[in-house]
């Protein structure tokens, strides 16, 4: 085995956070949200840990089948590094009633972009936070 690259503390720039498969493995193949109950100070790089218990039922879905085709499920062992940018909180957040959707993309109302931010102050225009 290499020598570590840093000698810095890890816990001064690194976590670790530990995932049931198989949404471990999703992110590795590109899956960029990752709920959790409760929003992070910590910004920045973690080891996903896949952990002990792998759940059966979400493999069926049609997308996470896909996301996981011919990728090993490991467990119990760190099997990647991602970069935290970001948590926003969703529990407080209630639905707004919208009865004008449709399935491919639509421009949302001033009004209805308006009670969204009441939820959301922070978010914004890419490129503009």
């Amino acid at each position: 085995m290499s020598e570590p690259t840093t000698a810095a503390d890890p816990g001064t720039w690194i976590r670790g956070i530990t995932i049931r498969q198989p949404w471990t493995t999703c992110i590795l193949a590109g899956k960029d949200v990752e709920n959790r109950p409760t929003a992070w100070s910590w910004r920045g790089l973690v080891l996903l840990h896949a952990g002990q218990a792998t759940e059966r039922a979400p493999m069926r879905d049609p997308l996470v089948a896909t996301a996981i085709r011919g990728r090993a499920l490991h467990t119990r062992a760190v099997i990647g590094v991602a970069r935290l940018t970001d948590c926003h909180q969703d529990a407080p957040a209630l639905p707004i009633p919208w009865l004008h959707g449709q399935l491919g993309p639509w421009r949302p109302t001033q009004d209805l972009v308006d009670q969204v931010l009441l939820q959301l102050p922070r978010l914004a225009p890419e490129g503009t936070s």
